[in-house]
Formats: C-alpha cells, sequence, structure tokens
C-alpha cells in the first residue's frame, strides 16, 4: 500500500477516533459544565505529558522565550476548550463541525497581520466564499435563531485560530515541552479556581468516561502523529473534513439529531473553500508560512498536547537516537 494511502487511512481513523472523543464531551455536557469536564479531562492526561516531560533530555527551561505570546496562547487555547465544551451541549454536533471547520478561514485571515502572510486572490475569495458558508449554516434570521450555542462555536473557532497562528508565529523559538505544559497548566488551575461554583457529583462511571475522553484524545493525537510521517500536509490535513460524517452518524445514532440543509449546504461550502486553502498553500510560490498546513488540525483546547507539539518532540527524540 503505497504510504499517501496509508497516511489518509491513518488520519481517517485518527478524526474518527477524535470525534468519538467529542460524543463523550457531548454526553457528560447534559449533566456537567464545560468548566468540569475539562478539568477532569486535563486532569487525566497529565501523566501523559509527565512521561514527555521525563523524556526531554534537551538543556533548557520552562521559562518561555516569548512569554507574553505564550500566556496569550494559554489563555487562548482554555477559552477554546470552554466554548467548544459548551457548543456541544448546546447545538446538534454536525453544526458545531461545521462552524469548527471555519478555522482555516480565520487562520488564513489572521496570517496577515501576525505571520506577514501575503493572501492573493484566489486565497481571499475562498475565504469569503468559506465565510458565506458559515452564514448559510448560522442562517440569521431563520427560524430557529442565533443562539449562545452558536456563539460560542464561533468563538471556539474564532480562539481556536488565534492559538495555531501563535504557534506558527513562536514554534520554532520555544520548546516542544513548553507549548505542550502552558495551556494545560492554565486549563488545571483556571477549571480548578471554577469548580467549586459549579461541582456536580461525578459517579465513578461518569469519571471513566473523562479518562476516556483522554484516551481518544492520545489515540487520535498519536494517529495523526503517524500520518504526518506516511504522507505530506496536503494528504492529511483536508481528512479533518471527515469528522462531518462521523457527526450525522454519531448525531443520529446516539442523540436523536438529523443534518439540515442549511447545515449540509453551509458545510460543503465551507469545505470545499477549506481544501482549496489547504492545497494552494501547498504551493511553495503561494505560501512560506503555510499557517493552515501548519496547524496539524486539531483544536487546542489545554486538556490535551497540540498536534504540532507533539510531532516537534518525537522528531527530535528519533533525531537523537
Amino acid at each position: 500500500m503505497h504510504s499517501n494511502l496509508r497516511g489518509a487511512l491513518l488520519s481517517l481513523a485518527a478524526f474518527g477516533a477524535y470525534a468519538t472523543h467529542d460524543v463523550v464531551v457531548k454526553l457528560l455536557g447534559e449533566t456537567y459544565t464545560s468548566f468540569q469536564i475539562m478539568f477532569y479531562s486535563g486532569l487525566m492526561g497529565f501523566p501523559l505529558v509527565t512521561l514527555m516531560l521525563m523524556g526531554d533530555r534537551r538543556g533548557g527551561t520552562l521559562i518561555p522565550v516569548h512569554p507574553w505570546w505564550s500566556a496569550l496562547r494559554s489563555v487562548a487555547a482554555v477559552a477554546t476548550g470552554v466554548m467548544g465544551f459548551f457548543a456541544f451541549s448546546q447545538l446538534p454536533l454536525a453544526t458545531c463541525y461545521a462552524i469548527f471547520f471555519a478555522m482555516p478561514l480565520l487562520i488564513t485571515l489572521m496570517a496577515i497581520p501576525m505571520l506577514g502572510e501575503k493572501v492573493g486572490i484566489r486565497r481571499g475569495v475562498a475565504v469569503m466564499v468559506g465565510l458565506l458558508g458559515v452564514l448559510i449554516v448560522l442562517r440569521p434570521g431563520g427560524g430557529e435563531g442565533f443562539s449562545i450555542g452558536h456563539l460560542a462555536a464561533l468563538g471556539a473557532a474564532a480562539t481556536g485560530a488565534l492559538t495555531s497562528v501563535i504557534v506558527r508565529k513562536i514554534g520554532q523559538q520555544e520548546r516542544s515541552v513548553v507549548l505542550m505544559l502552558y495551556p494545560m497548566v492554565l486549563t488545571f488551575f483556571a477549571m480548578g479556581a471554577m469548580l467549586p461554583f459549579v461541582y456536580v457529583p461525578m459517579p465513578v462511571a461518569h469519571l471513566g468516561l473523562t479518562a476516556v475522553m483522554a484516551f481518544l484524545g492520545m489515540l487520535g493525537a498519536l494517529g495523526i502523529i503517524a500520518a504526518y510521517r506516511l504522507a505530506p500536509a496536503v494528504i492529511v490535513a483536508p481528512m479533518q473534513y471527515s469528522q462531518i460524517i462521523w457527526a450525522a452518524l454519531y448525531g443520529w445514532l446516539f442523540f436523536d439529531e438529523g443534518v439540515d440543509l442549511y447545515t449540509g449546504v453551509g458545510s460543503a461550502v465551507i469545505i470545499a473553500s477549506g481544501i482549496y486553502i489547504v492545497l494552494r498553500e501547498g504551493t511553495p510560490s503561494v505560501s512560506q508560512n503555510r499557517p493552515v498546513l501548519e496547524s496539524r488540525s486539531r483544536m487546542d483546547t489545554g486538556t490535551q498536547p497540540r498536534i504540532s507539539s507533539w510531532l516537534r518532540r518525537f522528531d527530535r527524540s528519533n533525531d537523537t537516537t
């Protein structure tokens, strides 16, 4: 089997694991706030980060080279998790994904002032078409109306895009462990501070589900890492859109949800524009920063290490062996 095909299949399986992770988030969100879910999910992810820290034998400290950018990224990652998890509890899975898929469009826009990215007419039109797709999904003034869940999903897409662009800006100067650790530590303390006000006792089965979330997040990350080692980013990155299929299936199976016409049409428009942006960034003469391709396709929520940080960490480990 060709390595590109293996990479594509691995990434499809990995995004399936991520979609299953989000089903657990939605299930728990019926009973608990996003603050409580994030606290326990982040807590379950700490052992993995601890093992990575123990395995990092390069010299250096945990003091960030760019403290203000690192602080902004950490806050944005926590905000992404809170709003994203809340959106899952309020909206159908397919609607959440359709709005989250606006991230590549927002990354492209944010990369202009933050990275000095030059966006030509073709990518500019793709962004505008994609944003039109978002409006189709939201259908302001429609029968269901614009809810706080829609606002949360949009906010998560915006802050998720911001974390991606910041990592692209400072990632080459910061240690991978710094990029991994700070959002998770902030998540732990910020969510822990909120916990006394929102805590609902959790039975063992629900605590187990938070462990399942951490496991699925790790499984998805390892799958994406393996996929990027087998295939180029232009093959792997578009596979994230397969999550809309998982969302439709899981929504029907577990939550009695359907995909309405507006969500279907809007998703198609957003996905088409996102894939076009990915393909354009894959052309060296078009983009030197490659902000969308280098984002590794998953929102940074502060509960799991970011994919790009895992890749850098593992690649450096291999270089020293």
